[in-house]
């Protein structure tokens, strides 16, 4: 079995120090990007990166979203949501989206810090990430109304350069280089993959 603790213990360590930020997100950015808008109010969401043991490895979890007819339909993502008054706090929102949308228990995840907020022009928000740590892997019980399937992944996948690709897709009527993740035939881009491209900046930190 991985010795977790350390691995744990590095990795906080490693959030604690000057963060990546937008230079490490900007490897995994589409290569036309949507500008902000200031005629819109600006929103705030939160977002979980959830590691925890299984097979022997670290993993961590992204949501299928179901198809509802807005921006982020049916896109692959990080559990998460959009901040609600009652939060009071942009972890809360990540912590209680992520219960809602995957079934875990928030009292069982310790949080080791945060990455870099990130902006996503195409519907206004800033979009905080949080990392969190659960000693064993949650017993996933997914909203199949917010969520069409769980997506379960080792870090290790996630950083072997095989399953990071490029594909040009019709994003605001303009032809777009955009980066992303392939993972198990799921393809993980946009700001999901920008969060993840500073994330595995910092595992491999972990490593030196």
């Amino acid at each position: 079995m991985i010795e977790m603790d350390n691995w744990v213990s590095k990795l906080s360590e490693e959030l604690l120090k000057p963060l990546p930020g937008a230079e490490a997100q900007l490897r995994m950015s589409p290569s036309i990007r949507r500008p902000f808008s200031e005629s819109q109010p600006l929103k705030k969401g939160g977002v979980l990166l959830l590691i925890y043991p299984h097979h022997a490895s670290m993993h961590t979890v992204f949501i299928k979203r179901s198809e509802y007819g807005g921006i982020h339909s049916g896109q692959i993502s990080l559990p998460g949501g959009m901040y609600e008054e009652n939060d009071v706090t942009l972890l809360r929102t990540a912590l209680r989206e992520a219960m809602e949308e995957t079934g875990l228990s928030a009292d069982k995840i310790k949080i080791s810090g945060q990455l870099t907020p990130l902006n996503i022009p195409v519907s206004n928000t800033d979009v905080f990430p949080y990392v969190g740590i659960s000693h064993e892997r949650p017993a996933f019980n997914h909203d199949p109304s917010e969520v069409q399937y769980l997506i379960e992944t080792s870090i290790d996948e996630l950083l072997n350069p095989v399953n990071r690709k490029h594909k040009i897709m019709e994003i605001g009527g303009n032809q777009v280089e955009v980066p992303y993740f392939d993972i198990q035939h799921n393809h993980i881009w946009g700001a999901t993959a920008m969060i993840l491209s500073e994330f595995l900046e910092i595992i491999r930190r972990t490593m030196c």
